[in-house]
């Protein structure tokens, strides 16, 4: 049976993170997608866990959503044949409707959508010797609900890696492990309303499900302005309200470009002379593929600055490991927002990535994956400057995604122009805040994205839609 619950992003067009919150989102998103056909009855949909990896929510916002949509009568959901859609009388039509003469895929033969790896480059051998070794390992402590912070043979690894690889002051008490970035910031959002802060600036592109945690925190979200050189750090004295600024410093997204070095320290005068906080998103810092990657913007000030990473591109979301190193008078605050145990990554999972960074696997992985999507990345600007020389690629050499500027009136011609091709791409009005001024028109492309395999073929695609 085809399971097209594997492009939901693409097809169905869920978004969970609107107005009505999480769960009711993802609620009304799967009655509209069952009532109108797109969901056939009979389909099978993901798992909990696959779906909440896929869109960044918590695995029970799923659960809770399926379960209460099965009492509704919408899904059935059986032991050993897991979630489908119910079997529903068809309604009776007025007219048959006349066929399209070229109906459009109902699932993209390619993607280049952003924020994921080649999943298919996870190195399941030597992560699974490095369970094992782990596992060996394991005190019968390790098997318990678990210090909140995390286990302490992962902090202690995370704080030699991080120092040497990311110039990020890290000391494994000042570590908290997390569920990923998204995790992290829903974190970060409770503690900063316990301290009364009202508003957290944004960068003028970014995406919509970190900017939702933050208002669904009831914080309020002013976007700074983004140019060449970055986000206009300057203008966040004049923004009178912001007690905290989420910034992408090392590569902005998803437009591509570094901060400044003057904006870096604009940044951190702002935080130091107001008793601000800087977020700082290392996503994929890593990943620099013209020169060395630039350090983490905590360096300059491990005190005013909270450093969120995660393991989601550098070895694949589904793992649901992250990290966030907090000023030393922060650590009790973020752990109290966690919890008392440590509910939201397994034990095992965080001692195999101990194990895994301490053997020296990680850097090994990283410097492989790190070829690969350089390679990606010159084989796409090759191709384009061969084959469509009007498209301009901008931001560094550097991440798992490029943009590709496109003429005013470009965007959603290719975006359409694409699906017909039956190529999923995003273009760069879907990340701009609602404040921000629509200055430009472009693709965010993700060669990260597709498998080795499918690369060739995904790009022969982009080509043909953009010459």
């Amino acid at each position: 049976m085809t399971e097209p619950w594997a492009t939901f992003g693409a097809d169905l067009h869920i978004d969970p993170t609107g107005g009505t919150g999480l769960r009711a989102g993802l609620m009304d998103a799967l009655r509209e997608a069952a009532r109108t056909g797109r969901l056939a009855p009979g389909t099978r949909l993901p798992s909990s866990r696959t779906l909440a990896a896929d869109l960044g929510i918590a695995r029970n916002t799923v659960a809770d959503a399926y379960a209460e949509l099965v009492a509704e009568g919408w899904l059935t959901a059986r032991q050993g044949s897991g979630t489908r859609v119910a079997q529903r009388a068809e309604p009776r039509r007025e007219a048959a409707r006349a066929p399209r003469s070229r109906p459009p895929r109902s699932r993209p033969a390619y993607s280049l959508m952003p924020g994921s790896p080649d999943l298919a480059t996870f190195p399941r051998a030597e992560w699974l010797k490095a369970a094992r070794r782990a596992l060996a390992k394991a005190p019968n402590e390790a098997l318990g609900y678990g210090d909140p912070r995390g286990r302490i043979e992962l902090r202690t690894v995370l704080a030699g890696y991080l120092s040497r690889a990311r110039g990020v002051y890290a000391d494994p008490e000042r570590i908290v492990l997390c569920a990923g970035f998204v995790h992290g910031l829903m974190l970060m959002g409770k503690v900063l309303r316990e301290r009364r802060v009202r508003e957290v600036a944004v960068e003028s592109y970014g995406l919509d499900v970190h900017t939702s945690l933050l208002t669904e925190a009831g914080l309020r979200i002013p976007c700074l302005p983004l140019d060449a050189l970055g986000s206009r750090t300057g203008a966040l004295p004049g923004m009178r309200g912001a007690g905290a600024v989420l910034l992408t410093p090392a590569h902005q997204f998803p437009t591509g470009v570094p901060l400044h070095p003057d904006r870096r320290a604009a940044a951190v005068d702002w935080a130091r002379s107001t008793g601000g906080l800087i977020l700082e998103d290392d996503y994929d810092g890593e990943f620099r593929y013209d020169r060395q990657p630039v350090g983490a913007l905590q360096g300059l000030d491990p005190e005013r600055v909270v450093y969120l990473g995660t393991a989601s591109k550098s070895l694949a979301p589904g793992l649901r490991l992250g990290w966030m190193v907090v000023p030393e008078s922060m650590v009790g605050e973020v752990t109290a927002a966690k919890g008392a145990s440590d509910w939201a990554s397994s034990a095992l999972d965080q001692l195999t990535l101990a194990e895994f960074i301490g053997s020296g696997a990680y850097d090994r992985h990283v410097r492989s994956v790190r070829l690969r999507y350089r390679n990606r990345r010159d084989q796409l600007v090759a191709a384009l400057a061969e084959r469509a020389p009007s498209i301009r690629v901008s931001g560094i050499a550097a991440g798992l995604h490029a943009v590709l500027e496109l003429p005013e009136g470009g965007e959603a011609a290719v975006i359409r122009a694409a699906a017909w091709q039956g190529l999923a791409v995003q273009g760069l009005s879907f990340f701009r805040h609602p404040d921000a001024e629509a200055s430009r028109e472009a693709l965010v492309i993700g060669y990260g994205t597709p498998t080795d395999s499918a690369w060739a073929g995904t790009l022969d695609a982009l080509v043909r839609v953009l010459s």
